[in-house]
């Protein structure tokens, strides 16, 4: 027997990006022709995609670990490695994703909406890419990002235009079974419905959607019975009907509290005062249900409800209560604003922005000054640090990025401890200042005097103009998503 769930925490990862290659081409007579190592590929994200064919997130119940392909490393011979496989899950329309604290990520309704719930590392640039007129021949290549991991929720809330709710054996599943084409399980004791049922009414030229949820008793709200489990799904819908039982055989109840009671419960979950009501009396076809809704109708009606007798095991008032929903599921529809199309909002940074903060702590008595930023943080990942040209480089790029710079405002000194990254995963080192990057010290790192030869004036100017330019230029740039 299948089983609905319609909440589940699932734990996804994407994929590593591939390691770059440092590599340098060799040919006969052409020992050293020059670096050739290629990038490494890009790690597969994890896709979260609508699918009408999926109803339910039972696949993610029974295994919630999810993860992608990790990117290949790249090769000599200017080989970059081959992407990972994005890990594409599909989801049933009405998923609301959101994080461990219950903030809301995204609401995927309509078939084929798409969130990345988590993006593969990009892959690390080879020697190769990473050659240029001041670095000729770099002996290093960058690390691939690791990707993301992360722990998300997943909650189904039912795309409906109707949704009938009440008391159980109130006869809701026996009314849908009637105007649609759903074939609910229906029994005479309560709780028969353990899952939202979903039929399909056709009402003239209007169709839509109807769900019957899970009986609903007095403190749903607060998380007895099945009622907490199901109320979500009664948030989309845009009509409420409530289902009376007239013919009910426990002498405490009657169609007037019990629609009080429920809709205590409505008021408690909370965001549904604004759908329009409308109030069945059902199983007329029993002589005493009869003669208690023709008693309850004039109250309802003064209440302000429209009030429909119908039966659905004689197929009574039905064409009259369809068409009804049909007028209010209509207008519903209408009032909505229509979709826009999908627009492209960017968002510059703040010309002050310098994408890094250095906040000072103190750790035993010690000062220590963390480094914080999407840059500096991926730039410490992607090193080598058993390379000592590699940790030059890395040394270049956070000098250019203002961070030796910000460390001495924050009255930094020799010797204080110094991290990039978060507390639980960060690269500590001892600092000491320079007036430059130490790797710009060490002159035209990478170079290989056997690559030099003799050249005119001409190209020597050439040379020292790349040579400023590219000590101004953000290397990030050129690293590939």
């Amino acid at each position: 027997m299948t089983t609905f769930v319609d909440r589940v925490e699932l734990h996804v990862a994407a994929g590593n990006g591939g390691h770059g290659c440092a590599s340098v081409h060799r040919e006969k007579f052409k020992p050293l022709g020059g670096p050739d190592g290629g990038n490494g590929g890009r790690g597969g994200d994890v896709i979260l995609t609508v699918d009408q064919s999926v109803t339910t997130l039972l696949d993610y119940h029974h295994s919630p670990h999810r993860k992608a392909t990790n990117g290949k490393p790249g090769e000599g011979g200017n080989r970059s490695g081959k992407d990972g496989q994005d890990l594409v899950l599909p989801v049933p329309d009405g998923t609301v994703v959101l994080d461990k604290a219950g903030n809301v990520l995204a609401d995927l309704v309509g078939h084929g909406t798409s969130y990345v719930a988590a993006q593969g590392g990009r892959g690390g640039l080879g020697n190769a890419a990473l050659a240029s007129a001041r670095r000729k021949a770099p002996g290093f290549a960058l690390l691939g990002v690791p990707g993301d991991l992360q722990d998300i929720v997943l909650e189904l809330k039912t795309v409906a235009d109707v949704a009938l709710v009440g008391y159980p054996s109130a006869g809701k599943s026996s009314l849908i079974s009637v105007l649609s084409a759903a074939k609910p399980k229906i029994a005479d004791y309560p709780f028969t419905t353990l899952v939202p049922n979903l039929g399909v009414v056709t009402a003239g030229s209007t169709v839509y959607t109807i769900a019957d949820v899970p009986g609903l008793i007095p403190g749903a709200s607060q998380g007895k019975g099945l009622g907490l489990e199901f109320l979500r799904h009664v948030e989309r819908c845009s009509v409420l009907v409530h289902v009376l039982d007239t013919a009910t055989l426990e002498s405490e109840r009657d169609p007037v509290s019990d629609l009080d009671i429920i809709e205590e419960e409505l008021r408690q979950y909370g965001g549904l005062d604004n759908r329009p009501r409308i109030v069945v009396l059902n199983k007329i076809d029993v002589p005493d249900g009869k003669d208690l809704a023709e008693m309850v109708r004039p109250d309802l009606e003064e209440r302000g409800y429209r009030v429909y007798e119908v039966s659905a095991v004689a197929h009574t008032g039905l064409r009259e209560l369809s068409f009804a929903l049909a007028e209010l599921v209509a207008a519903s529809r209408a009032a909505k604003p229509k979709e826009e199309a999908t627009r492209i909002v960017i968002r510059p940074k703040a010309v002050d922005d310098a994408g890094f903060t250095v906040t000072r702590e103190e750790t035993g008595g010690e000062p220590l000054f963390r480094v914080r930023g999407e840059k500096p943080e991926r730039w410490v990942r992607q090193t080598d640090f058993n390379n000592d040209e590699a940790v030059g480089y890395l040394a270049d790029r956070l000098n250019r990025l203002g961070v030796e710079e910000e460390l001495m405002k924050a009255g930094a000194r020799t010797g204080d401890g110094v991290a990039i990254g978060p507390e639980d995963n960060a690269v500590v080192f001892d600092w000491e200042p320079t007036v430059t990057a130490g790797a710009e010290m060490l002159g035209r790192r990478g170079e290989d005097h056997r690559f030099e030869a003799p050249r005119p004036a001409a190209q020597r100017r050439r040379d020292r103009q790349a040579e400023r330019d590219e000590s101004e230029r953000e290397y990030d740039d050129f690293e590939p998503f």
